[in-house]
């Protein structure tokens, strides 16, 4: 059957549905994920697209002058250690830019000679692999529900969320107005809007967001961008708004990984419970199952 035969065997089919269960037809159509295996390569398609807008507007390394505190905590890592964005640069593409010479997976131990050793690779964003494991594999169905991401920087996590998943909302809470403006031109072109929303703020300021949410995403949120006294603040903050029994949190790394070292009064045990998860889902020989496993879901107990 072509596009118009389609097209007009569809809207027959809506007409002969009962007036007043309509509604709810057209809204399951919006919302559920059953459509997902006929829209799944254009929306793979369309994340590399934004991908592709964003590497036109971000250095190589992805770090702005605007955020100093993440630039110098990155320098004063052990062993060298570079940005680069996971979702705009997989493997392939690091590869390539590898052989232009723009960019060198090794450094020099003694400067001069062939000693080399591998440079540390951190991204503040999800892979293309890593969102689609997390909405199709680590969350369940979010029909109705409010998805917030803690420092949503490229946006990734929105743009993931509003092609991959049925939330009715999706907030992003970012810090940087640089990257703020950078996701209002994202969601601006591929008309997002409608369901994702950019709120440029610090989390310690958004207790009712923190409520109302039935799932939060934190992906090295804090470590790179906060001293520790602002990290154990932001963390508290968090534990105390975040109270909506039943409701997730998607975290990399750990909660125990995040928490140690800091000063808090944070009862993991009182306030969430880890969900295992299976991070063999996938057979292919090319997925960094390493990249999975720093993923860790939670769900809010009841207090």
């Amino acid at each position: 059957m072509e596009f118009r035969s389609a097209q007009r065997a569809v809207l027959q089919l809506i007409e002969a549905v009962a007036p007043a269960d309509r509604p709810a037809l057209l809204q399951w159509m919006r919302t559920t994920r059953d459509f997902d295996e006929f829209t799944q390569d254009n929306n793979d398609i369309m994340l590399k697209n934004i991908a592709d807008d964003l590497r036109s507007c971000l250095p190589l390394e992805t770090m702005l002058a605007s955020e100093p505190v993440a630039l110098q905590k990155i320098q004063q890592q052990p062993e060298p250690t570079v940005h680069v964005d996971a979702f705009l640069y997989d493997e392939d593409f690091i590869d390539s830019l590898c052989e232009e010479g723009r960019m060198s997976r090794n450094y020099c131990t003694v400067c001069g000679s062939q000693q080399t050793a591998p440079l540390g690779f951190i991204s503040h964003s999800f892979s293309l692999m890593e969102l689609k494991f997390i909405y199709h594999h680590i969350l369940p169905d979010l029909s109705g529900k409010v998805l917030v991401d803690v420092g949503s920087r490229l946006g990734t996590v929105l743009y993931g969320g509003y092609l991959y998943s049925s939330a009715v909302q999706l907030y992003g809470v970012e810090l940087n107005g640089d990257f703020c403006q950078l996701q209002e031109m994202v969601i601006k072109k591929y008309q997002f809007s409608d369901r994702i929303k950019v709120i440029h703020a610090d989390i310690r300021t958004q207790g009712s967001l923190l409520h109302s949410a039935d799932v939060v995403i934190m992906n090295n949120v804090f470590e790179y961008f906060l001293n520790e006294t602002e990290q154990a603040s932001a963390w508290e903050y968090i534990s105390h708004n975040l109270k909506k029994p039943g409701s997730l949190l998607v975290t990399v790394p750990s909660l125990e990984d995040s928490l140690s070292g800091l000063q808090t009064n944070i009862q993991l045990s009182s306030w969430v419970e880890e969900v295992p998860l299976n991070y063999d889902v996938y057979s292919q020989s090319d997925i960094d199952k390493e990249a999975l496993e720093q993923i860790h879901l939670y769900k809010i107990l009841q207090h």
